[in-house]
């Protein structure tokens, strides 16, 4: 095999790699991610966290202030419930046991313009 046959090879492979790389996040929460930062930081900044929740991947966006509710993500970007946050500080009632049911806990994303004074909420976790 030539050294451009196994350059290339080896590069194939990196990029494979990369591509299928697990923490790699998905186009639509790049996108959401874009979209945070193109708007006034958030007190607290923004962030985004992944956890497994019932038997699934799932992405929570904490309420960024007063009634504004968080939103709970499915793996395909499609908005599962509104776990806290709104009116009442409740959410919406669709997934009243996210935070007790919520596992793996792994903050993907944090809003880079103000998230490094933040600290994690009480207990080492996002949100109750």
């Amino acid at each position: 095999m030539g050294p451009r046959v196994a350059g290339a090879l080896v590069a194939f492979t990196l990029c494979a790699a990369c591509a299928t790389e697990p923490d790699a996040l998905p186009d639509w929460l790049v996108a959401l991610t874009h979209e945070l930062e193109s708007q006034p930081v958030a007190n607290p900044p923004a962030l985004i966290a992944r956890y497994e929740y019932k038997g699934q991947v799932v992405y929570y966006l904490p309420p960024r202030c007063c009634d504004i509710p968080s939103n709970l993500y499915g793996a395909d970007g499609a908005i599962l419930c509104h776990p806290d946050g709104g009116l009442t500080g409740g959410g919406d009632g669709r997934c009243p046991d996210f935070f007790a049911q919520r596992t793996k806990e792994q903050i993907v994303w944090r809003d880079p313009r103000g998230a490094a004074q933040q600290a994690p909420a009480a207990g080492g976790r996002v949100g109750h």
